[in-house]
């Protein structure tokens, strides 16, 4: 991989937006393939395409009231790098001066010095109207809070009252959360490990493995981090294994699991003692499930497998399966921006589809007695509690196990545990917990 300097930050952000808004690539795959010589740099340029994806409905729609035309097709480039220098001046830190001198630089390096003085013109105009082109943008709910109105308009039926926070804690940076490896330190030591070193957190009250930095940092400078006491995962997502809780020795069931970190924890939550089946369609993402094993010190079978495949050969063969299902990653929107952006309507009733054929398969190979976690990172009640209210009504064996009540506390739906984005500083997430009834 070259290394880019940083004359380059602001044309390469232009391109690799391009690629996630206008040709549906996530922004994990795009920017995993570029660096700066200056860590710094590619810092800069991670929170610029990051931060633009996160406002990109409401920047492009200021870039539509201040442009007398829009730009053709084969200038998406260009849309793209108005947007990152609206991005700049409204949002970041960057000094109004050096956000426009360094967007102008930037249609040079994309070979379209013609719209320099344009950009310029564009952007010292945003300045001086800036106060009332934003009052006009916030008369609309979807350029007030950059999100698409497909969007809007599944979640305003269900959480009446409750519209506007989604909207705002998902527009919010989340927080950079740990789990404690529990079979290798306490989370006592580590907090201590925590004040040696200077970095700043909070202990989390609902799961005792999680503690949630004040500050985000390279996991280089996260104290045993290489040695394996500790994973970045936020603490919605810890909750799994402490729901499902595995009794040591049985036999536990991850489908769907990479990058692997509901894997790693629910051996961490038996000490290594499960015979466990880790299965994820993508060989590439299944990489990463065992370079997390090897780095944990912790034992799975990884199966690179079709799930629903996997688990319909699997008849009566689990004392415990989670079920972390593909979702509409609806919860997830303050880590993942781009999902705003990559995500349909129409992706809803596929995943929906989807889902059921998961559950169904899940449930054939979970034993009598045994315990099903179905988990999704989303908020719309079609992928969660919907289904699964279908569910237990359709398999006449199925019991909805009650949760802890710290959790039915802050749950937003009667039927397993719907979680809102920001609620206690998590992601959005929902789990029921079923029992095979003999």
């Amino acid at each position: 991989m070259a290394l880019l300097n940083a004359s380059n930050i602001r044309s390469q952000a232009a391109q690799s937006l391009q690629l996630i808004a206008f040709e549906g690539q996530s922004s994990s795959d795009v920017l995993a393939h570029i660096e700066f010589e200056n860590p710094s740099d590619t810092s800069l340029f991670k929170a610029i395409v990051l931060g633009a994806c996160r406002y990109f409905q409401r920047l492009e729609a200021l870039s539509h009231l201040l442009l007398r035309k829009k730009f053709k097709p084969k200038d998406q480039d260009l849309l793209c790098l108005l947007i990152i220098g609206l991005y700049q001046l409204e949002y970041s830190r960057v000094p109004d001066h050096a956000a426009i001198s360094e967007t102008v630089n930037a249609c040079r390096l994309l070979k379209k010095d013609w719209a320099t003085k344009l950009l310029n013109g564009v952007l010292r105009n945003y300045l001086r109207q800036q106060e009332q082109l934003n009052q006009t943008l916030d008369n609309d709910w979807e350029t007030k809070f950059s999100f698409p109105e497909w969007l809007i308009n599944r979640i305003k039926p269900h959480y009446k009252g409750q519209v506007e926070q989604i909207l705002e804690q998902s527009n919010q940076q989340a927080p950079m959360s740990l789990r404690v490896n529990l079979m290798k330190t306490s989370r006592e030591q580590f907090c201590v490990a925590l004040d040696d070193v200077g970095l700043g957190y909070q202990q989390h009250p609902l799961v005792d493995s999680a503690v949630i930095l004040e500050q985000a940092v390279p996991v280089q400078s996260i104290p045993g981090f290489a040695e394996g006491l500790c994973s970045v995962q936020d603490v919605a997502a810890q909750l799994a294994a402490q729901l499902l809780a595995p009794a040591t020795g049985q036999t536990v069931l991850d489908a769907c699991a990479a990058p692997g970190g509901k894997t790693a924890h629910l051996l961490e939550f038996t000490h290594n003692n499960l015979r466990l089946d880790s299965v994820d369609i993508d060989p590439q993402r299944c990489y990463r499930i065992q370079e997390n094993m090897e780095r944990l010190e912790l034992s799975a079978e990884i199966h690179a497998e079709d799930a629903l495949i996997f688990m319909q050969s699997k008849a009566e063969h689990y004392d415990a399966i989670l079920l972390d299902v593909p979702c509409s990653a609806t919860g997830v929107i303050r880590r993942h921006p781009d999902i705003k952006l990559l995500r349909r309507s129409e992706d809803i009733a596929e995943l929906v589809n989807i889902q059921q054929r998961l559950l169904a398969a899940a449930w054939q190979a979970l034993k009598p007695g045994g315990k099903l976690l179905y988990a999704t990172c989303s908020i719309l009640i079609e992928e969660n509690n919907q289904q699964i209210d279908a569910f237990i009504h359709q398999e006449i064996n199925a019991r909805l196990l009650d949760l802890p009540p710290e959790l039915s506390a802050i749950s937003q739906s009667k039927l397993g545990c719907q979680l809102l984005p920001g609620t206690q500083n998590m992601d959005g997430f929902y789990y029921a917990l079923l029992e095979k009834q003999a």
